[in-house]
């Protein structure tokens, strides 16, 4: 942490809405360009925007995830500005009267609890997206598509309340994580459907806070990093040889890592706010604030320190749990069908993960059941199969699509417990592998490890590595003693 950065964000998340924000054209992205269109978002004349509700339930419960005061008095306004993107020539978005206020996010910085506040939380509709023929610097036309024109946007403001670059990745890691939990955004920063604008300034010796600058596309939480890494070190350049900060508003490049000046910002644009005349005011009861914080989840900090607290997970572990609330849903149902919560994570993140990455699932696709790793791991305990055949097993499921315990019996799949046979197996591998038993009687100690990795072999890993071993051992030591 450098106690003389000051970072603050600017954070825009499309809402999981199926229709935009005024209008009931659909949402989906990738479509052709300009056909998720209409009237009310092409602001055709006589045209008249209806707030959509979902989006604006979606805006509270972010704001009481993220511990805000909720305006129970809020309203849209105009924002004017004239820009291609925007074809009414103003934006409907909030300005004195935002939905949510005055909140925080805690989260884990090497591990230590680190809190961000949130100055406020206010819905807007997007703008359009421009495309440009070749490189934004250099590009000397662009088309416009109006598909994303419309579509709810969220914008999270922080204080300047972050003092590295790290800081801000693992404030926008938790946030998005917070926002999918939520189900209200999917946080896919490479769609753009989660967009990040950083302010940062270097404080002035007597420690005020120095000129801010904008840095504007970054897709990805490294492009945040680092951009901030970037500029942190062109600012302290041109401070320590005497020069002066501009404020201005930057854009990175994602090829070379640098940042580049986009325009020069040297007094707040006026955006002449006013309330939209097509709009009522939105009044929020009391009712509706109890009725949409019900709904709210467990969230992932609070999921983290129970993982940790109460199940006896390891940091790591956890922290890769709560990532993905596919993933951390999925081992609480293996937890509440009894399962070790340690033998569960080994298996979750070890081969399951594995197969569910290599057949592009998910852990919610119901081809693995929890119930089934409680079986598989039974069935360890039981001494039916091995850890090796839980293996094969686990494999089974998602090729056959079938329970342990009939892909078992189908193919026959069982460890070898029976001592007497496993006795006359061994004796045939030592009589064969007289090397490893002289290698024995010379103290060496793999010696072992082969003879009953050949008795593995002969029994085509049916045999019970316990017994196995066992064996083996006492099999070599009766030898050794009628010497």
């Amino acid at each position: 942490m450098n106690n003389n950065v000051v970072i603050g964000l600017e954070i825009h998340a499309q809402l999981k809405t199926e229709t935009k924000m005024f209008c009931g054209c659909r949402t989906s992205f990738g479509d052709k360009p300009n056909t998720n269109v209409c009237p009310v978002c092409m602001a055709l004349p006589g045209s008249l925007p209806v707030p959509n509700r979902k989006a604006i339930a979606f805006t509270i419960m972010s704001g009481l995830a993220l511990n805000c005061t909720i305006s129970r008095y809020s309203k849209f306004d105009r924002k004017q500005y004239f820009y291609p993107d925007m074809p009414k020539n103003y934006q409907i978005s909030q300005y004195d009267l935002p939905f949510c206020r005055n909140g925080y996010l805690e989260f884990l910085c090497d591990d230590e609890l680190k809190r961000v506040r949130i100055h406020r939380i206010h819905l807007e509709e997007d703008t359009g997206k421009l495309v440009h023929t070749g490189d934004i610097m250099e590009s000397e036309q662009s088309m416009v598509d109006y598909n994303r024109a419309g579509i709810p946007l969220m914008e999270i403001v922080t204080e300047p309340d972050i003092s590295s670059p790290k800081e801000a990745r693992l404030f926008m890691s938790e946030l998005r994580n917070i926002l999918r939990y939520l189900g209200v955004s999917d946080g896919n920063m490479e769609e753009g459907s989660m967009r990040c604008d950083a302010n940062i300034s270097l404080k002035n010796p007597d420690g005020t806070f120095g000129t801010k600058v904008e840095i504007k596309n970054m897709n990805s939480l490294r492009s945040l990093e680092r951009a901030l890494e970037f500029e942190i070190a062109r600012q302290s350049e041109i401070l320590n040889s005497g020069g002066t900060i501009i404020q201005e508003t930057r854009h990175f490049d994602e090829r070379d890592g640098t940042t580049h000046s986009l325009r020069t910002k040297e007094e707040a644009h006026d955006y002449r706010y006013f309330p939209d005349p097509d709009l009522l005011p939105v009044v929020v009861s009391d009712e509706e604030i109890r009725s949409i914080s019900s709904s709210i989840p467990e969230l992932p900090l609070k999921k983290y320190f129970r993982f940790v607290d109460e199940l006896g997970i390891n940091k790591n572990d956890a922290a890769v749990l709560v990532s993905d609330l596919k993933l951390a849903n999925f081992f609480d149902d293996c937890v509440r069908c009894k399962c070790s919560p340690k033998e569960a994570v080994k298996w979750i993140l070890g081969d399951l993960t594995y197969f569910w990455n290599e057949k592009k699932l998910e852990p919610d696709s119901k081809i693995f059941e929890p119930s089934y790793l409680k079986e598989i791991l039974d069935l360890i305990d039981s001494k039916t199969i091995s850890i090796r055949q839980a293996k094969e097993v686990v494999e089974k499921v998602f090729d056959m699509k079938d329970s342990p315990k009939n892909i078992i019996e189908k193919l026959g799949i069982k460890q070898i417990s029976d001592e007497g046979f496993l006795i006359d197996a061994a004796k045939k591998v030592i009589e064969n592998n007289p090397k490893a038993v002289q290698d024995f009687f010379k103290g060496k100690k793999n010696a072992v490890g082969f003879l009953v990795g050949q008795l593995m072999r002969e029994t085509k890993g049916k045999a019970s590595p316990e017994m196995s071993n066992k064996i083996i051992n006492d099999l070599l030591e009766e030898l050794r003693s009628n010497e």
